[in-house]
């Protein structure tokens, strides 16, 4: 039986990032009292169509529970069908439909954010999962409106859906990843309706999760970007203190390599590259380090590398 979640106090979650949050990620910060995490983000035409590719993504770490599915799609039937293929997959918590990617290939497609604009079809998809779906949770997560913001409207007919909670990224799908984030959008959220509300954006350090907290109400906080090169953030907002040694940097930052490479193969190492360019932000001599860091493929070779500048 899958963990519940504990909305008694602050959820801690990890947001789905395409190209980040992969199994190896995911099982390294789950270490840090993150509550639950979430797939990265899976078409639901790969999945009812079988891509082998799509199959790897919905493994998860044997310490990932609760754990989620993240879906995107905008055809019922073809949803339908991805759900009764997870439905078959023990160890999933619940399915989270994506009403929140901004990028055009989703948004062109009917996924993602375009959901926002078309609240009829949104329900619609919220339904089917809800309806067909074997999972403990249906969730979702939005932003707040595709050009104009219209957060009331969104998280009603939400709820109305009978879905268990909702993470809000309180900005609109035009203002992608540089507009302020809203966050009186997401309390006004909290407000008016009376399913948990987890708020996401722009939350990077443990002082603005606790502002995010107090500012907005919410029942917890859903960290993506603000993660990528410090998953150590985790553990900073759940210990509540702001300090962490160089050595537990380094330990996570090994970890999260044999992750890779035991996720992936050899080809861990190259894909680890770009985690090596963030975790190396504000070290000295870091340019050096990332020239050095493109051109191995080899596992002993990286490592060796890390335990030298780091």
């Amino acid at each position: 039986m899958n963990k519940t979640i504990d909305f008694s106090k602050p959820v801690i979650a990890l947001a789905p990032l395409a190209g980040y949050t992969d199994l190896p990620f995911r099982s390294v910060v789950k270490n840090f009292g993150v509550d639950y995490t979430v797939s990265e983000m899976i078409s639901s035409n790969a999945l009812a169509y079988n891509s082998e590719k799509t199959k790897k993504m919905l493994e998860k770490s044997p310490n990932e529970d609760p754990f989620f599915i993240q879906l995107a799609g905008n055809k019922t039937e073809i949803l339908i069908a991805a759900i009764e293929k997870l439905n078959e997959i023990d160890g999933i918590a619940g399915i989270d439909l994506n009403c929140g990617c901004p990028a055009p290939k989703v948004f062109n497609h009917g996924s993602g954010s375009n959901l926002l604009g078309d609240l009829p079809r949104l329900q619609s998809m919220l339904r089917t999962i809800k309806k067909y779906s074997n999972k403990q949770y249906t969730t979702c997560k939005v932003r707040i409106g595709v050009d104009e913001k219209i957060p009331i409207d969104i998280a009603k007919a939400i709820e109305d859906c009978g879905i268990d909670f909702i993470a809000v990224h309180g900005r609109t799908k035009k203002g992608a990843y540089k507009a302020a984030v809203d966050y009186d959008a997401i309390a006004a959220i909290k407000q008016n309706i009376n399913i948990p509300v987890i708020a996401n954006g722009d939350i990077t350090d443990l002082e603005k999760a606790k502002y995010v907290l107090e500012h907005t109400k919410a029942d917890g906080i859903m960290v993506g970007r603000g993660a990528i090169g410090k998953p150590w953030v985790f553990h900073q907002i759940s210990s509540n203190n702001e300090t962490i040694s160089n050595e537990l940097k380094k330990e996570i930052i090994i970890e999260h390599l044999q992750k890779m490479i035991m996720h992936y193969n050899e080809y861990g190492v190259v894909m680890f590259r770009k985690h090596l360019h963030t975790y190396s932000k504000g070290y000295d001599g870091a340019n050096n380090f990332r020239d050095k860091v493109n051109t191995i493929t080899d596992s002993k070779e990286m490592l060796e590398l890390i335990n030298q500048f780091f």
